[in-house]
């Protein structure tokens, strides 16, 4: 699996990962600068800067192996069996249940030590 997510690294990651921090720096402060603008031109705007901040970053070492375990954390979701809608009511019917007998419970035990030192105390 570390042989999958492993890619030659090249001499220039660390300037495709300042150009990056650069782009994102470019739309926090952009994002500032033209706060008077209309909202969706600000926000078109952050998408572009986002998309090639994300292209710059996927082209690096480190962005292939996080693509590589993005795909493989998909496919690893796609075989998980989710539970259907009654038994996520019952689940959770129970732990309601468990909840509120527990904090019975406490009620009851808090009551009873608060009236023991009471009756120590005076």
């Amino acid at each position: 699996m570390k042989s999958k997510a492993e890619s030659k690294v090249s001499r220039f990651d660390s300037v495709k990962w300042l150009i990056v921090i650069a782009l994102v720096a470019v739309g926090v402060v952009g994002n500032q600068y033209f706060a008077n603008e209309s909202i969706l031109y600000r926000v078109l705007g952050l998408v572009v800067l986002a998309a090639i901040a994300f292209f710059v970053a996927v082209q690096t070492a480190k962005g292939q192996a996080f693509l590589t375990l993005a795909k493989e954390s998909r496919a690893e979701i796609r075989k998980v069996v989710w539970p259907n809608r009654q038994e996520t009511t019952q689940t959770t019917l129970i732990v309601v249940v468990v909840v509120l007998v527990m904090a019975l419970l406490l009620w009851g035990l808090d009551t009873l030590l608060g009236w023991l030192v009471s009756l120590i105390v005076g």
